[in-house]
């Protein structure tokens, strides 16, 4: 959803792809300048600014998992700066926010349950299947419609959130816009760097919380060697 044209448009290429294909030339970009530009006692510049940004998200991932989760920043981090930039274009007049559409969300989604289950196998191997079937055989076959269910159900959440979340906050903008135009103009922008990273903040959040358990030995009702 944008609120007025758009400044890119590839013939026969949804907008929201080719938006997202910006926000990963961008980080690529980015990436790319810091590499060629690379200090090793005091960065400045683009070296400095990701530095800084890769340190915290690694404090982040740590804190919230853990020494282990330092294994997961790549994945993590990638998830974070993707979905936040995404989610900024939308502030600029004549570009457009990949995640304001459901197609994006829903791969974003995709990438992180498949990401979990990957890891929880890798991990566990085919033991860690067991925790589908509870700690009882006998409700086995109940409990394996319950987990289904309930991982499944994370699909829906994870991309549904952030899409609701970022649709709300272009309808949320536009009205306050046409309302106040000349009055609200910075808290308007403002209220849309918040609602950018704590929605990037939140899904990166809850992938870390799903890997955490897929990870977990008592997960598996058993230590893992």
């Amino acid at each position: 959803m944008n609120e007025g044209p758009l400044l890119l448009h590839v013939p026969n290429m949804p907008e929201h792809v080719t938006y997202s294909w910006l926000a990963m030339a961008i980080l690529i970009g980015l990436s790319l300048v810091a590499r060629l530009t690379l200090k090793r006692s005091a960065p400045t510049g683009v070296q400095n600014l990701l530095e800084t940004i890769v340190g915290g998200l690694e404090n982040y991932v740590e804190e919230i998992m853990g020494p282990e989760g330092k294994h997961y920043l790549a994945l993590i981090g990638t998830l974070f700066l993707f979905i936040l930039v995404c989610n900024l274009q939308g502030l600029v007049p004549g570009f457009d926010s990949p995640t304001a559409n459901i197609n994006t969300t829903l791969a974003l989604a995709l990438v992180s349950f498949t990401a979990t289950h990957y890891i929880g196998l890798r991990r566990h191997g085919l033991g860690y299947i067991k925790h589908f079937f509870g700690p009882m055989w006998v409700l086995a076959p109940l409990m394996l419609i319950i987990e289904s269910i309930s991982h499944l159900a994370r699909i829906l959440s994870l991309s549904i959130r952030l899409f609701g979340n970022m649709i709300a906050k272009h309808i949320l903008l536009l009205v306050l816009f046409f309302l106040f135009p000349y009055i609200l103009q910075v808290p308007i922008l403002g209220l849309g760097l918040l609602v950018a990273f704590v929605q990037a903040g939140v899904f990166a959040l809850l992938t870390m919380l799903y890997l955490a358990g897929s990870i977990e030995e008592a997960h598996i009702g058993g230590e893992h060697h």
